[in-house]
């Protein structure tokens, strides 16, 4: 599988410290040349751009052929440009991305797509993490999760548990 992430994703694995989970989940992670780009801007959390001024062997920077679509045109460089890469890749593929429009893109070109809170509960399935104390560092940051999706997680993890 090959798996193609958006800068939303690392970003936070990133800030609350868990970013080793992507290559013990998925091996090799793509980046799009937008994203490398995004996440060493003056706005990226310091810890974030010092990371990546030093991507480790697991991430490769991948350029994207442009592509005509007016839709994707809408979207971020980012978003557009690691949907392009999957589309390219003809292949078993797998976006990272979180954010919804992006999201939706994706889904209507039949993409397949997991966000960081995805990336997070399968890392807790395996036993790479403890999830309700990760999602608490998460929720410290300034990422979004709607009450009812986060009581759906941590409800599902602790029935895992008790399997």
């Amino acid at each position: 599988m090959v798996v193609v992430a958006d800068s939303s994703p690392l970003n936070y694995l990133l800030l609350i410290d868990v970013i080793q989970i992507l290559p013990e989940l998925f091996g090799q992670i793509f980046i799009p040349e937008a994203v490398y780009r995004e996440l060493q801007r003056a706005a990226t959390p310091p810890k974030v751009a010092d990371w990546m001024s030093r991507p480790p062997s697991w991430l490769r920077v991948e350029k994207a052929s442009p592509l005509c679509d007016e839709e994707l045109e809408k979207l971020g460089a980012g978003e557009r440009e690691a949907i392009t890469i999957v589309l390219a890749l003809q292949s078993d593929s797998l976006l990272l991305i979180d954010e919804g429009r992006g999201r939706r893109q994706a889904d209507q070109r039949q993409i397949r797509f997991m966000g960081t809170l995805g990336v997070l509960d399968k890392a807790a399935a395996r036993g790479l993490l403890d999830l309700p104390s990760t999602i608490e560092r998460l929720l410290q940051t300034n990422f979004y999760v709607t009450p009812s999706l986060l009581k759906t997680l941590l409800e599902n993890d602790a029935s895992r548990k008790k399997i």
